[in-house]
């Protein structure tokens, strides 16, 4: 009998330690193997492509994680191809590398087949490659147009007028085939070779004037809507651009002569001197500071009465005068350059004796 007890108490050990063993066995053992990661970069889906003549341009964003959302280091290698119509997409350029998170830029010259002949689709995508030459598949479709451009604008010239810059060019324009003209305008910097920047209002209540871009493309002429629509996007065939003129915009124009000038006398009595009171029509430019006033007797010469600082107002009160004498005025309007414009038509007036 007691070696039946025995016998009973080392199985039921034997149990209770299998059933520990196979309980920290279930505690401690990790959960199915994950497979190494293949490191590949994130596919890019911002490519845009962009002709101008024979040359293509292409721009991107590089990731900065991989497919398993892990942070990329290093250089990544890419690879560049292109397709026309349903064709296989050729390789243009493979020993290109970037920073994780660099603006990428990538410009190709079309080879003479594709420069040439009539306007056809042509779409350009960009793999990234793992450090195997692998990559998780290319990117969004860029596409661009092939043939032949237009030609470029010739004979570009400029005219810097007070109210603006006068642009003239050659027509070069081939008969039953119109094209958009577009002007390619940059900003370099100010007369004093500092950035561009604008400068605070002087004026109390008055914002300063925005900040003047520093590229800007105008259109002059668009006889019809330019390009063709390529799977939603509107793609144009530009031809190269034309030699480059450069226009310093100084203001060197005088204000606009004032006019309206009128002269009314006033005659001495006991408690003031003659007088001759002179208005005329204001001027509206922004950037006027003032006036002049000028006079003279008969044909004598022409002397300035109004003090150094511009006149503000279109108004002049003259008390330099004497009874029985005739006198001649003309204005002149003064910029905030210091330009001064023609002096207006003459105002004559006679001073009465007592």
């Amino acid at each position: 009998m007691m070696k039946a007890i025995e016998k009973w108490r080392s199985n039921a050990a034997l149990a209770l330690g299998i059933a520990s063993a196979f309980a920290l066995a279930g505690c401690g053992t990790p959960g199915a193997p994950m497979p190494p990661s293949l490191k590949l970069p994130d596919p890019v889906v911002n490519l845009t492509a962009s002709r101008t003549g024979d040359q293509v341009s292409l721009a991107w964003t590089m990731p900065r994680k991989n497919t398993d959302k892990l942070l990329i280091k290093g250089n990544i290698p890419v690879r560049v191809c292109r397709k026309e119509d349903s064709g296989p997409c050729t390789p243009v350029a493979g020993n290109l590398s970037f920073a994780p998170e660099a603006k990428a830029t990538f410009t190709e010259t079309l080879p003479a087949p594709l420069a040439s002949g009539a306007p056809r689709p042509l779409t350009y995508f960009v793999e990234l490659l793992n450090p195997h030459g692998r990559s998780a598949g290319p990117s969004n479709a860029a596409p661009v147009l092939a043939g032949q451009a237009p030609p470029p604008v010739t004979g570009l010239s400029a005219q810097l007028r007070k109210d603006g810059v006068v642009l003239n060019w050659s027509d070069n324009t081939s008969a039953g085939r119109p094209f958009v003209i577009r002007l390619h305008r940059k900003l370099l910097t100010h007369v004093s070779g500092t950035e561009s920047a604008p400068k605070p209002s002087t004026k109390p209540g008055i914002l300063a004037p925005p900040k003047e871009p520093e590229e800007q493309i105008l259109l002059v002429d668009s006889p019809a809507q330019p390009g063709r629509t390529i799977d939603g996007q509107t793609v144009e065939l530009a031809g190269p651009l034309s030699d480059p003129i450069r226009v310093e915009a100084l203001d060197t124009f005088p204000p606009a002569i004032p006019s309206g000038l009128a002269a009314v006398a006033t005659a001495a009595d006991t408690t003031a001197g003659a007088s001759i009171d002179l208005s005329w029509l204001p001027i509206t430019e922004a950037d006027l500071a003032g006036y002049a006033v000028y006079r003279r007797e008969g044909e004598g010469e022409w002397t300035r009465i109004s003090p150094v600082q511009p006149n503000i107002g279109p108004a002049f009160h003259d008390t330099q005068v004497q009874p029985g004498h005739t006198y001649r005025y003309s204005v002149t309007a003064i910029d905030l350059g210091g330009h001064e414009s023609a002096r207006s038509p003459e105002a004559e007036e006679s001073v009465p004796n007592p």
